[in-house]
């Protein structure tokens, strides 16, 4: 499995990522599923609802709320919801073990190192049905 991503969108989340710095930014990931490989069409960035003092190493949103509004949302455009983006400041773009206990396995995640404000490192997981940890998905133009 990839993740088709093409560099429009990537640059647009690195914006929304480094306006988010010092905290941690977020949103879902919309597009489609095609043979082995998922196709990232659209971005929609989603308010970071952790407390304050928090966000600086944690996201959140309003999960169930948010989850079905922006569901009904990608399915009136004819897309999917197919994961979530979300950044880490000054930390490096792998998953947290907070992150392994907010995920779904049949989601895919991406994750963007934001360091002193500029996006520098985007990489994509997927946890495992079992809950036990990510695996590294490869990221395509």
């Amino acid at each position: 499995m990839n993740i088709v991503l093409d560099q429009g969108l990537r640059e647009r989340i690195y914006k929304q990522m480094e306006a988010s710095y010092p905290n941690e930014g977020g949103g879902f990931l919309l597009g489609a599923k095609n043979g082995g490989d998922i196709h990232i069409q659209d971005v929609i960035q989603v308010r970071n609802t952790f407390s304050e003092e928090e966000q600086y190493h944690r996201y959140a949103m309003r999960a169930w709320d948010d989850f079905g509004r922006y569901e009904d949302e990608a399915d009136a455009r004819g897309q999917s919801l197919l994961g979530y983006y979300h950044s880490h400041p000054d930390w490096p773009a792998v998953p947290s073990d907070f992150d392994r206990d907010h995920a779904f396995p049949n989601f895919v995640f991406l994750i963007t190192s934001v360091e002193q404000g500029r996006a520098v490192a985007m990489r994509a997981w997927q946890l495992r049905p079992d809950y036990s940890q990510f695996d590294e998905v490869a990221i395509r133009s």
